[in-house]
């Protein structure tokens, strides 16, 4: 049993951070436990540490990328520690969204944050509003980025741009259509532009047999697709006055649509478990022919480009009485609690991460979109986006982005609140505007 175990057996209703400030000698770094504990490998100690090490100003990067995209990160990582001698980042894989973000709080709360995070763009609000992050206007260079409006901190939220900068975008994506083109092309469909056309495909595209089903449609029960549903029927999340609505009627019809496709026509399978294994779950049925069309990530497009046995294209989200996408991904974030001297290599890293070489690089390779406005002509002008019909889809659709509103409990409404009902409404086919009016009520509460 370990120090850590033992203190929690003796006081459980302590926690970690009660144990860093009260158990652990004064000698022992704090910032190494709360990694230890996350699971991260510890930093060498300065006696042992090598020479290159000693000689250069850390950074640590937590990040929540898996598979190639992690493979592509941790590739630029060394890319940028290989380009000066000045700075090593050391950057550190702390799990999914959800579980990085549990370990940041922590952290941010026991005084041991990392030097730069990323966080999904849901929870930006309630970090800056909780003073844990640093402000960036007045890095140098912070106001000649060129950053992708829709995409940037200044597109991407109501307001944004009346607001300190927090947040430096990277990996940042929208929802798409996959398809199946062989199987669109059999049945002689076009992509769907409206509701009513997807309910005709996929009705068309269905196959009710007990050996081999094939479902015309397929899509996670999450926040983020249904955030698009409500605004496509003309909702918004948060009303004029700041009220929490939901979408209101728009909400309840975007989640009785589900409910449709599922229990009704039969067109969409129900999807398997929670948060990202329904993700996982929906991209194997697509890439494996049991779907013929899903709503997906850009962040997916190479996966599922590069391990369908069928031609993949892609087209923009049909719409109902309006076409309207949510962006999605994750901002990189300093925080505030880091030493002058790393905030200001941290930085130097950030400037390199948004240049045009890294900024196309992580794009091409990932799926995600480039977020500068020069790594954009660069693929244009290029021919990128000539050979690459499925990535030209997501430029034409940020004409349709919606603004996320500026709310310091929108994590929370999405986490605690909505997606639990979202997802108790389409299993069990519980009345959707019943259960938008109970999180409504549930939003208002205080935290």
């Amino acid at each position: 049993m370990t120090a850590v175990d033992s203190y929690r057996t003796l006081h459980p209703r302590s926690d970690v951070v009660n144990y860093t400030r009260h158990i652990v000698p004064s000698r022992v770094n704090r910032r190494s436990l709360l990694l230890a504990l996350s699971g991260a490998p510890l930093p060498l100690a300065s006696s042992c540490a090598s020479p290159e090490r000693r000689e250069r100003r850390v950074v640590t990067l937590w990040y929540s990328y898996g598979g190639k995209n992690r493979e592509v990160l941790t590739e630029l990582v060394a890319r940028f520690n290989r380009s000066q001698g000045d700075i090593l980042v050391e950057a550190t894989y702390q799990g999914d969204y959800y579980e990085a973000l549990a370990k940041l709080r922590t952290a941010v709360a026991a005084r041991v944050a990392p030097t730069l995070s990323h966080v999904v763009v849901e929870v930006l609000p309630y970090l800056a509003e909780t003073r844990a992050l640093e402000p960036l206007d007045e890095y140098p260079g912070a106001r000649e980025l060129g950053l992708v409006h829709s995409l940037a901190q200044a597109g991407a939220f109501a307001s944004g741009d009346a607001r300190p900068l927090y947040g430096i975008p990277f990996n940042r994506s929208i929802p798409v259509t996959y398809l199946n083109s062989e199987l669109f092309e059999a049945e002689r469909l076009d992509a769907p532009t409206t509701w009513a056309e997807l309910v005709e495909a996929a009705r068309r595209l269905t196959r009710r047999s007990a050996a081999n089903p094939r479902w015309g449609f397929g899509v996670p029960i999450s926040w983020w697709f249904w955030v698009a549903m409500t605004a496509q029927a003309g909702g918004e999340l948060v009303g004029p006055g700041g009220e929490t609505t939901f979408g209101g009627e728009a909400g309840a019809k975007a989640l009785a649509f589900l409910q449709r496709l599922v229990h009704d026509e039969r067109v969409m399978r129900l999807p398997a478990g929670r948060d990202y294994n329904a993700w996982q779950v929906t991209n194997q049925d697509f890439i494996a022919g049991r779907v013929a069309m899903t709503w997906m990530s850009t962040a997916f497009l190479r996966y599922i480009e590069e391990n369908a046995r069928f031609r993949v294209r892609t087209a923009p989200l049909p719409g109902d009485v309006r076409r309207a996408v949510p962006t999605g991904g994750t901002f990189f974030v300093m925080l505030a609690s880091a030493p002058e001297p790393e905030k200001r290599a941290a930085w130097s890293f950030l400037r390199f991460m948004c240049a045009t070489d890294q900024a196309v690089d992580w794009a091409t390779r990932t799926g995600y979109l480039p977020v500068t406005d020069a790594s954009v002509a660069r693929l244009r002008d290029g021919g990128f986006f000539a050979k690459h019909p499925n990535d030209t889809v997501a430029q034409r659709d940020l004409a349709n982005v919606l603004a996320w509103p500026w709310a310091p409990n929108l994590f929370r409404s999405q986490r605690d609140v909505l997606e639990p009902r979202l997802e108790e409404a389409v299993m069990k086919g519980r009345n959707a505007g019943a259960l938008l009016r109970e999180a409504r009520e549930l939003a208002r509460r205080p935290w």
